[in-house]
Formats: C-alpha cells, sequence, structure tokens
C-alpha cells in the first residue's frame, strides 16, 4: 500500500474518500488487514503529510479510526474526544484539516454502548466531566421515544441518543465553521456521520447525514 502524497490525496474526491473507508472497514471486520511496512511510512510522511480524511470519534479504546477503517500512517487525521462532540479547538482542528492539508471528508462516529452517551442519560456530574457531558444533554432531550426508562439501564435509549448526537454534530459544524461550511458547499470536501459497532466492528454511515456533492 502506497504512502499518500500531494498528487494521491488531490485526485481523491469526497465520494473516493467514503469509499476508501467503507472498503478499509470491510477488510477490517473480515481480518484482511492490508500489510502495510508502517516504518517506511513514517519515514516516507518524515517531510509531510497528506492524509485525506479527518475523524471526530470517541476516545473509547475500541474505537481507534485508523484500526477500524484499516488506513496507515499518514492516511487520516484522528481527533477524539469522549462522545464525539466538538468545541472551537476541534473545529479549529477540523479546518486545519481541510483547508490547510487538504483532506476530503469529514466523518463523525459515534459508537454503541457509549460510556460518555450513558453518564449523560444518567446526568452524570463529576468534575470537568460535567461540562463535557452538558455537550450531549441536548441529544438526549430530543430523544423523544422512549418514555418509560430514560437511563443507561435502557440500551435502546442509549443508542438512539448516540446516534442524535452524531447528527447535531454533523450539523453544529457546517454551522459553527462558515470555513467548513463554505468547503462543503463548494463540494471541495464532503461530511458524514455514523456509528461503530464495538460488537461487530461494522460501521455503518448515515446517508441523511451524507453531503457529498462530488
Amino acid at each position: 500500500m502506497k504512502t499518500l502524497n500531494k498528487e494521491m490525496q488531490d485526485a481523491i474526491t469526497p465520494t473516493m474518500a467514503i469509499d476508501i473507508l467503507k472498503e478499509g472497514n470491510k477488510r477490517f471486520v473480515n481480518n484482511l488487514k492490508i500489510n502495510r511496512n508502517l516504518l517506511q511510512q513514517a519515514n516516507e510522511t518524515s517531510d509531510g503529510q497528506h492524509p485525506f480524511a479527518v475523524i471526530l470519534s470517541c476516545i473509547d479504546s475500541r474505537t481507534s479510526a485508523e484500526l477500524i477503517f484499516d488506513q496507515g500512517l499518514g492516511d487520516v487525521f484522528s481527533v477524539r474526544i469522549a462522545g464525539n462532540i466538538i468545541n472551537e479547538d476541534i473545529l479549529g482542528s477540523m479546518e486545519f484539516a481541510c483547508k490547510v492539508a487538504g483532506s476530503k471528508i469529514i466523518v463523525v462516529l459515534g459508537h454503541t454502548k457509549c460510556g460518555a452517551i450513558k453518564g449523560a442519560c444518567d446526568h452524570v456530574e463529576m468534575g470537568n466531566l460535567t461540562a463535557l457531558l452538558s455537550k450531549i444533554q441536548p441529544a438526549v432531550y430530543d430523544e423523544k421515544t422512549e418514555t418509560e426508562n430514560r437511563s443507561s439501564s435502557n440500551g435502546e435509549f442509549v443508542e438512539k441518543v448516540a446516534t442524535i448526537n452524531v447528527k447535531r454534530t454533523v450539523h453544529a459544524i457546517m454551522e459553527r465553521s462558515p470555513i467548513l461550511k463554505e468547503m462543503i458547499e463548494k463540494g471541495e470536501i464532503g461530511i458524514v456521520g455514523g456509528t461503530h459497532d464495538i460488537t461487530t466492528g461494522i460501521v455503518t454511515f448515515y446517508d441523511d447525514t451524507m453531503i457529498v456533492n462530488r
């Protein structure tokens, strides 16, 4: 597998970028990972990097973007924070990844059985975690279908909130970053939300969040 260079990155469209991630996830699920010389990739990217995607995911130890999408060194920007939320620092990082470094797709990736989502569902308050979970609370309140048990003990409720949280984040990225919104509208980059099933390894992209113009 060749290490990405500027020419290869330029040739990748947002649609192609999603397809690359989908194919990588299929390899991961089927345990058919590409054999890479990571030391060689480290050497070949030492003078510059040209990742094709920026992936916002959770800090959960089971959700490493490079592994579940079977990507190598220099392929993706990986942004990880509990509950895959955004703030100004993360938005700035995404703007750098796309506007400066040339990435073609933004992926907001939630996952099943997320501890941060469970904490928000239970209205946990603990130190600095309180402020972080407060950013997920709107997704908890937006979930209207579960009326009986609205806590982490209700697995369906947790997964519904997780999905809403991803979709809210996709919307918030475009709402809070004029730079990224303009690039998306021009078709220079795309954006999509999805979820990673930690049991099967399968990543499912949400079609109603996908904005890819070419």
